[in-house]
């Protein structure tokens, strides 16, 4: 039977961080393995373990028996699927020589008592037919709720955090960092730089990381950083970064992007929006917290969509829609404050009434945008940090702002529905 060192070596908990095990020379299932380590000048720890007399730590001698240690227990034909291994204790350590460039350790392991999830094993170096170094290893099998379907394509240097599930024939990339409790559904793919956050949700056939569709792009290294608990589902399709835009793509956490959603190279999204079905962001489009883009809507390249907005179904977005309002059609259109989701979202009275009247000044005042701004600020009645964001918003704005009111039939039609 082949051990692949590699993947088995990645269920040792606090390993060394490189493998400390070469080839395996001699394996009985469940009862004794033998492997070798060729010990080289070039191996990183003799940097500083000595300069001019290098020699092998005996901690890492020790490391390279729990390696293979951990390989013997791994392999057995009863050991849980996706076990991970803890070194417990070293009992009884010796050691009898010093471990140079040039030496060739072999690294003998048998098992001995074993009781429920823990395990004792005796541990020995040599050189040659010289014992250099042995000790009694405790060991700890702990079984890993990590779930990876047997179709599914898992890249061995992809990291996969504990308690997450990937589907059947999914594909997980080299450069891939998914967080504890995630699930990938069948058919998903997660490629490129991409980090993902804990209790994320993936579902089938969503694209996530791959390569951006601007035609400038030229194969960079680039990124995709999503934080936690977000929700993306099917063919929900999210591009890393380019050169020229930054080289990330970010989403914040608690999003929800319904089935279709496509966001764009260099974008950045906040924390808790929803997407609906269809939404499509352009490139370098900012999606700031708690808004909420409906089905069908698309968002032109290097808008904002600001805080608390609401951008109505199949509406077009080409300048920065603004927080705190409806914002419909196509071009879109200003219908007033979103007092609804303001409401649901715990805002009081009291700032609702203040956010009101700072969009009358916009909106229905004969003032141009500069004078009703200046206008608001004056009144004194209005100041709060949501009115002064708003005004923030409008005065750094690089697109422009969607200002233009809907008509009065628009808006009655709106209200029917």
């Amino acid at each position: 039977m082949t051990i692949n060192i590699p993947i088995l070596l990645d269920r040792l908990c606090y390993r060394y961080p490189s493998m400390l095990v070469d080839a395996i020379t001699e394996h009985d299932a469940g009862r004794r393995l033998v492997a070798v380590k060729n010990v080289t000048v070039n191996e990183e720890f003799f940097q500083g373990h000595f300069p001019g007399a290098p020699l092998m730590p005996g901690v890492l001698m020790l490391e390279s028996l729990s390696q293979v240690a951990a390989l013997l227990l791994l392999q057995r034909e009863d050991a849980a699927p996706n076990a991970r291994v803890y070194l417990r204790g070293v009992n009884d350590a010796k050691f009898r020589r010093q471990v140079v460039p040039g030496d060739r350790l072999r690294l003998e392991i048998s098992l001995g008592k074993r009781r429920a999830s823990l395990a004792r094993a005796q541990a020995a170096a040599y050189v040659g037919d010289q014992v250099v170094a042995e000790a009694e290893l405790l060991l700890a099998l702990v079984p890993d709720r990590t779930e990876i379907d047997p179709t599914a394509l898992v890249h061995a240097r992809a990291e996969i955090g504990e308690g997450t599930t990937i589907g059947p024939h999914a594909t997980v990339g080299p450069h891939v960092r998914l967080g504890a409790n995630c699930t990938i559904g069948a058919s998903a793919i997660v490629e490129g730089w991409t980090e993902i956050g804990d209790d994320t949700n993936i579902f089938p056939f969503a694209s996530i990381g791959l390569i951006p569709q601007d035609l400038k792009f030229r194969g960079e290294q680039s990124q995709l950083i999503i934080g936690r608990r977000n929700i993306f589902r099917e063919f929900v399709t999210i591009h890393r970064g380019t050169r020229g835009g930054g080289g990330v793509t970010s989403i914040g956490d608690r999003n929800v992007f319904m089935a279709y959603v496509h966001v764009a190279h260099d974008c950045h999204v906040g924390n808790d929006t929803i997407f609906g079905n269809l939404a499509t962001l352009g490139g370098h489009v900012t999606v700031e917290d708690c808004a909420n883009i409906s089905a069908g809507s698309a968002v032109h390249q290097f808008c904002r969509v600001g805080r608390h907005a609401f951008v109505g179904g199949y509406s077009v977005v080409t300048k920065d829609a603004l927080p705190f309002a409806k914002t419909v059609g196509n071009r879109a259109r200003i219908y007033g404050l979103n007092t609804i989701g303001l409401m649901r979202r715990g805002f009081s009275p009291d700032v609702i009434s203040k956010l009101k009247r700072s969009f009358r000044y916009l909106l229905q005042s004969k003032l141009n945008t500069t004078s009703a701004l200046q206008q608001i600020e004056r009144d004194r009645s209005l100041a709060c940090a949501e009115v002064q964001y708003l005004l923030d918003f409008i005065r750094t704005s690089q697109r422009g702002v969607i200002l233009r009111r809907a008509t009065r039939r628009a808006e009655e039609v709106l209200a029917d529905e």
